[in-house]
């Protein structure tokens, strides 16, 4: 059951707990603060790693069906978005900082007006316009749950489920603080929210042919003469 800000902060006042319920949260999220300096320090390039309500998650090495997936998508996203300069994507490894949790998303992608204030040495980032997640049994939970909610909540315009088992696109478009589904196919095309003018198939980041065609498609139309 979802509930906003303010239904929390109305049961928790129409509790006599209310004073301990605060000193509680209080002293847990002082300690978490620590905690996530401490992850900052702690984690290497190398490492795929999260924090995720006071947690340090090491993610394990994924299936390559899943990679696949991950790299068709963002290899499409990336040409598209360069030709067209558009933003920038991330792939993978970069680091999203929202209010109480990082993560490293498998694809994100930021508009123009954001990432041309990056620089070159940074290493955490705000929160994304498009985000695309790739389901695999370690993350399915997070994914669809703390992940879901916290992209809403930072205003990532448009968020991607990818199910490389049963290869399907989930797509949720923000309607204030929540999604809804837009679609959900393993067929058919998905024309992005978030991406201005990006339409793909969706078997293109499941079938290297497809993908080659698409790839193929929209190098060809950057290239012709305006």
């Amino acid at each position: 059951m979802y509930l906003d800000v303010n239904e929390i902060v109305s049961l928790a006042l129409e509790s006599p707990k209310t004073v301990m319920i605060y000193n509680h949260l209080k002293s847990y999220l002082e300690e978490e603060k620590l905690k996530r300096e401490q992850f900052y320090n702690d984690i290497s390039e190398d490492q795929k790693a999260e924090f995720i309500n006071g947690e340090m998650i090491i993610h394990s090495p994924v299936k390559f069906k899943h990679n696949q997936a991950s790299f068709k998508l963002a290899k499409l996203i990336g040409v598209y978005t360069s030709k067209l300069n558009l933003g920038e994507v991330g792939h993978e490894k970069l680091m999203i900082r929202l209010t109480r949790n990082d993560y490293e998303p498998d694809i994100c992608f930021f508009l123009k007006e954001k990432s041309d204030r990056f620089n070159p040495d940074q290493m955490l980032f705000p929160a994304p316009d498009f985000v695309v997640e790739v389901l695999s049994q370690s993350t399915e939970k997070t994914d669809r749950t703390i992940k879901y909610e916290d992209y809403a909540l930072h205003g990532v315009k448009e968020y991607w489920i990818i199910d490389p088992e049963k290869e399907i696109i989930e797509q949720y478009i923000l309607d204030g603080e929540k999604y809804f589904l837009q679609q959900k196919s393993g067929n058919g095309s998905i024309k992005s929210v978030a991406i201005e003018g990006f339409e793909i198939p969706v078997r293109a980041v499941f079938d290297k042919s497809e993908n080659d065609k698409v790839l193929n498609s929209i190098i060809g139309q950057a290239e012709k003469p305006v």
